[in-house]
């Protein structure tokens, strides 16, 4: 903690002699304006007035002196100059004494040119009180007194015990929350640091906010002040803003009990525009897929699994068995091309997106086809941080568009600054870890998260704690033909690498528990061929950005089409165009559900095109091998069929 020197003691003796303020006074300058303008003019100052928090008056104790200026560029509305001076454009003069001001429609944000000059003055006194906080009216007494003492004693710097009076407070644009929820978050890894680059950037109503915590500050201070619908677009830092003044402006609008999003889900005849609401967030889970042997998942992969009760049901631990209620928050890197890059996911070329996936294909896709183990660990957060976080979640959907790097800014950073920004929770303050797995444990040894429902395996399995990897199923179904046919092979794996035809000769032999174990392998046989099949596909395509292949280039528009046209789905701010900020309000919902529908039409008629247009892309060994599993498929589902009808069973779809 370092001294202070005399500066700051003849800073504070002077306070002395300087008049008492009782509140903030704004000081019309008015030479050279005649009455009229001069009526305009402080008619506008005590609109302004009227509209700032009482708090804000009683601390900022100052006299700000106003004048209109013709040194200003023509398109800026005013402007700081010094601690306590601000001016306004004098071109916009004339329309606001004749009264055109309120009607004349700028373009911008808030509307009208006399709109836009009372955001001006608000947002310039904003300015004004996040610098002069640093001496608040409360401490000027104390000050005084400290100062007086050590001018008696003759010393030069303050006394340790007067430091905590004189040291600077936080700034409203300076306070951790007010960073976290702006954008400027915890560096991860960095301690101490923050982001330079804010990602925050869609639906904003202003992009100036983007250029500094204090501009944020500034230009979010005019709209927390004039718009009634702030708290509804962007509830937590409206939270905020309340907390900061203890104060709300009247005549908010009411905002709906639930926040909308898109489901980024694969089921394309399904409505994606979807409601949240928190009231039915029973528990937030880590959401853990467990590491395979490729390079972007050789540590995990993180998600948040938002509990969600059914329609009806109170909330509590039965809604853990609502799984088709559930949601999964995952950021993954959007990517917009066919072929996935590891050096781009190095280097940041793809966006990292907030997608809300339901928790159903979740689990297929991990346990089916990557073969991947799921840990869903409850965490220990109360009912407000939960509310919180459902909350932040749902205004990162609509609002963040940042950049993917494996190394620095990947899934479980992006998990961890979720929750930090969500839940302000102070034990997430100072924890560091940009691996999904060390993340699983740096959250269990701070307390935060019960891994402990993960000891019995058969009760996690039973109750939603953990889905296993197919992988273990697929062998245990092999071990089923094994007891029943004379096969050679002794694992899964072996068995699936197999040509599909000789797989074939062996489904005439089986009984009726080997033939379900026979169709469950088969099932599995598919996927597997498809994942080679995409694989094969994306080199094609890449050599044929070179050969100009007629029929690559076919399936690679119908490709591109379905990535261009799946893209809203996280970032579903696209929907809406420049139009709006923050959360989507009623007026702009029925928009959202027409233009949602119809690129979900889109995307369904797409993946339907792609299926025969990708089939003639396939090396003849490789379609052919796919044609062969699936008239495996038929076989065995025939023979299993008959079996049943056999021993008495009631006839099979």
């Amino acid at each position: 903690m370092r001294r202070l020197g005399g500066w700051l003691l003849a800073a504070a003796l002077t306070l002395v002699a300087l008049p008492a303020f009782a509140d903030l006074r704004l000081v019309l300058k008015d030479s050279g304006l005649n009455p009229a303008q001069r009526q305009a003019t402080q008619t506008l100052l005590d609109e302004a007035m009227q509209a700032l928090p009482p708090r804000f008056i009683h601390n900022l104790d100052r006299e700000v002196h106003i004048s209109w200026s013709t040194d200003m560029p023509a398109n800026a509305y005013g402007q700081a100059a010094g601690p306590y001076q601000l001016y306004l454009n004098t071109r916009l003069l004339a329309s606001l004494t004749e009264g055109s001001a309120a009607t004349e429609q700028t373009g911008r944000p808030h509307g009208t040119v006399r709109r836009e000059l009372l955001a001006t003055v608000l947002h310039e006194l904003t300015h004004v009180y996040d610098r002069a906080r640093l001496w608040p009216a409360d401490q000027r007494a104390l000050i005084v007194r400290c100062a007086r003492q050590h001018a008696t004693l003759g010393k030069v710097g303050l006394a340790d015990e007067c430091r905590g009076q004189t040291e600077r407070r936080f700034t409203l644009s300076d306070d951790p929350r007010l960073l976290d929820l702006a954008g400027w978050q915890q560096y991860v890894g960095r301690r101490g640091e923050r982001e330079q680059h804010n990602g925050q950037m869609v639906r904003s109503p202003d992009t100036y906010e983007l250029t500094s915590p204090l501009e944020f500050v500034a230009v979010n201070m005019e709209y927390f002040l004039l718009d009634p619908a702030y708290a509804c677009r962007r509830p937590a830092l409206y939270a905020w803003y309340k907390q900061q003044f203890g104060w709300a402006p009247p005549n908010q609008q009411a905002c709906p009990s639930f926040y909308p999003y898109l489901n980024a889900g694969n089921d394309f005849a399904r409505e994606p525009l979807g409601k949240l609401d928190p009231e039915r967030v029973y528990e937030v889970d880590y959401l853990l897929a467990e590491a395979n042997q490729n390079l972007m998942s050789r540590w995990g992969h993180s998600m948040l699994r938002l509990v969600i009760c059914k329609p009806g049901r109170p909330r509590g631990p039965d809604c853990r068995l609502d799984l088709d209620q559930h949601l999964v928050l995952s950021y993954r890197a959007f990517v917009g091309d066919v072929q996935l890059s590891s050096w781009d996911g190095l280097t940041g070329a793809y966006p990292s997106r907030l997608f809300v996936l339901p928790l159903g294909q979740v689990i297929d896709e991990y346990t089916k086809t990557e073969l991947r183990s799921l840990a869903s660990v409850p965490l220990k957060l109360d009912r407000q941080e939960i509310d919180d976080l459902v909350r932040h979640a749902a205004e990162m959907h609509w609002s963040y568009d940042g950049d993917y790097y494996f190394l620095s800014n990947n899934c479980a950073v992006e998990t961890l600054k979720l929750l930090r920004s969500g839940t302000y929770n102070p034990q997430l303050n100072g924890l560091d870890s940009i691996l999904p797995n060390g993340l699983l444990e740096v959250l269990k040894g701070r307390g935060l998260a019960d891994t402990s429902v993960l000891d019995d395996p058969k009760r996690a399995l039973r109750l939603g704690y953990r889905f296993d990897s197919y992988r273990d199923r697929y062998q245990a179904m092999f071990g089923v033909l094994k007891k029943q046919l004379p096969i050679p092979q002794n694992t899964v794996e072996d068995w699936l690498q197999q040509p599909a035809q000789q797989r074939r000769q062996w489904f005439a032999q089986a009984d009726l528990r080997t033939s379900a174990a026979l169709l469950l392998l088969e099932q599995a046989s598919l996927r597997r061929e498809l994942l080679l099949a995409q694989d094969e596909v994306k080199q094609r395509y890449l050599s044929a950005r070179e050969q100009k292949d007629g029929r690559v280039s076919k399936a690679t528009g119908t490709l591109q089409a379905i990535l261009a046209n799946s893209g809203f789905l996280s970032r579903p701010a696209e929907l809406l165009g420049s139009d709006g900020y923050g959360l989507p309000q009623a007026d702009e919902w029925k928009r959202l559900e027409a233009q949602s529908s119809e690129r979900q039409k889109r995307l369904k008629r797409l993946t339907g095109d792609l299926d025969g247009e990708v089939r003639a892309l396939l090396e003849p060994e490789r379609a052919a091998e796919i044609t062969a599993v699936e008239d495996n498929l038929k076989q065995v589902s025939t023979h299993l069929r008959a079996l049943h009808k056999a021993a008495g069973g009631l006839e099979l779809p």
